[in-house]
């Protein structure tokens, strides 16, 4: 499927009148970065980088696309379009890098035309990955080493789900109930019941059982559609010990765990893990760090950013050449939106293996530190795939460069502060 048209029209207003004053073919170079960062976020996680070298990839305007765009542009800029490849270069943060304001992620160099009218697509990507990512990963964060489920499909559009699943799993999650992301990215899957189950049935004991006798003693059992202490009896009644869990979704959560950790050891089934789901964010997951839980299902606030829906990255042309063939940097220099001119290097500063600053240089020198940014596409070719499996690790050893306040879950500046020079 093209992925041409997840494009604004204004960018093709761009394209247009490049085309007509004849500087469309200008060697050009965009930076994706943020200004700043969500509100009291100590650090971001990027992600999303593999889909977006596949929103590249397949960037070609077919005869539906064409036949539309008859009506919305002249002749030359549709001849244009007909015969778009992107021939240019990408580099950008791996997936699992943590980023900081100024941090310019992505770098796309080509000529002007070719370039922007990849912005929508690339933003579009990345500051919903991105989101997600970062608020998965102050969650795993948060749960200090508890396994987490995400289970947010119904709760965004049915496409949003499958990248936050995958950006969840990126950051650490450990399973999600989406069977698509299960297919297109090898995610482990994983599901209990809804209450539905146990009210479809004449009784609650007749639907445990028949879940039981489905899927075996290991299953996991909603508990909390009548009352808790008579759930918890009839399950241990029909599983005894092996019962694999136990699903708490409403009330106070803390309270009830240790209320049925309780009764289940007293009923010999010691062994049964309890999860917990219900609105949970980072700040709620930590709140339960003393309770007697052994994972969490996350939805609503995971696929929403946890408050932060968006990344706030913006697309700038920060360079582009002039009339006489010479390179420029070009910023803009709006009240409360600079940018910043020239093409960008990005290195990580460590001091005893933990970063101490984000080193943002208009040269490349890499005694500045460890390089971040990495080729992507070469002559229109992508050059930078890679397994999902290899940014979750990536990301845990991002992690663990991380100076300690960085897993802080209050409000405070980014961790780790930014250099420009």
């Amino acid at each position: 499927m093209s992925s041409a048209l997840l494009t604004d029209m204004y960018e093709l207003t761009m394209l247009r009148a490049a085309l007509a004053g004849g500087t469309a073919h200008r060697r050009a170079v965009f930076e994706v970065f943020a200004r700043r960062l969500p509100a009291g976020r100590r650090y971001g996680v990027v992600a999303g980088t593999d889909r977006v070298l596949s929103a590249i990839e397949t960037f070609r305007f077919g005869e539906p696309e064409l036949e539309f765009l008859e009506r919305v542009v002249d002749p030359p800029t549709l001849s244009f379009l007909a015969d778009f490849r992107f021939s240019g270069d990408v580099y950008g943060y791996r997936e699992g890098e943590t980023y900081y304001p100024g941090s310019p992620i992505m770098v796309v160099e080509g000529t002007f035309a070719e370039a922007v009218v990849l912005e929508t697509v690339v933003l579009s990507i990345l500051n919903h990955d991105c989101a997600i990512a970062s608020a998965a990963s102050r969650m795993t964060q948060a749960a200090q080493g508890r396994p987490l489920i995400e289970m947010g499909s119904r709760r965004t559009h049915e496409r949003a789900a499958v990248a936050a699943a995958r950006a969840a799993y990126l950051c650490g999650f450990a399973t999600t109930s989406n069977l698509q992301a299960g297919l297109e990215y090898g995610i482990p899957t994983a599901g209990t019941s809804a209450h539905a189950f146990t009210l479809l049935h004449d009784s609650e004991e007749a639907a445990f059982r028949a879940q039981i006798d489905a899927l075996g003693a290991s299953t996991t059992l909603l508990i909390d559609t009548y009352s808790v202490e008579e759930a918890v009896r009839t399950a241990v009644k029909l599983a005894g010990g092996d019962l694999g869990a136990v699903r708490i979704d409403s009330g106070d959560l803390g309270v009830v765990a240790i209320e049925v950790r309780r009764q289940l050891d007293s009923l010999g089934a010691d062994r049964t893990r309890i999860v917990v789901t219900g609105d949970l964010d980072e700040h709620a997951i930590a709140a339960l760090a003393a309770a007697p839980v052994d994972g969490y299902g996350v939805g609503t606030k995971l696929v929403t950013g946890s408050g932060a829906p968006t990344a706030n990255l913006v697309y700038k042309l920060v360079d582009r050449e002039d009339s006489t063939g010479t390179m420029k940097p070009v910023a803009k220099t709006s009240v409360g939106k600079p940018s910043k001119g020239g093409r960008k290097w990005a290195y990580r500063s460590l001091s005893d293996g933990i970063a101490a600053e984000e080193i943002v240089s208009t040269r490349p020198d890499d005694s500045l530190g460890r390089p971040l940014l990495a080729p992507l596409v070469r002559g229109g070719e992508i050059v930078g795939r890679e397994p999902l499996d290899a940014a979750r690790a990536r990301h845990q050893e991002s992690m663990r460069e991380l100076p300690q306040i960085a897993h802080s879950l209050s409000p405070g500046d980014p961790a780790v502060p930014s250099i420009f020079s």
